[in-house]
């Protein structure tokens, strides 16, 4: 995995706390979390957007950032578990790294003509 991916990846890490702190963020210190992660998380994806498939990276950043969302209010807010909803997110993963796998690393040559 190249560099720009990880950029993808790690922008989708903090697409999660800041879709969150939308929701849950209720005084200075959470809105300015909030804040911070939304500007991390949208400069990681413009700088893997000038190199890689804007398409790809956009389709990949918010699969991985929707997954991440719904897993973790499972997990640290109660959300209820439902099979439908488990089944829908891992074909949506399976997606993701389906585009991941079949976009090639060398596009990032072609991007910047």
């Amino acid at each position: 995995m190249n560099a720009n991916w990880m950029k993808v990846f790690i922008g989708a890490f903090f697409e999660v706390f800041w879709v969150i702190g939308l929701k849950h963020a209720n005084d200075f210190w959470t809105w300015t979390g909030t804040a911070i992660s939304i500007m991390v998380s949208f400069y990681l994806i413009i700088m893997a957007g000038r190199k890689l498939p804007v398409g790809t990276v956009y389709a990949v950043f918010v699969g991985l950032g929707t997954a991440g969302t719904v897993i973790s209010e499972i997990i640290f807010f109660s959300e209820s578990i439902e099979v439908e909803k488990l089944m829908l997110i891992l074909l949506l993963l399976v997606g993701v790294l389906g585009l991941k796998v079949l976009t090639k690393d060398d596009s990032e040559e072609g991007a910047e003509s």
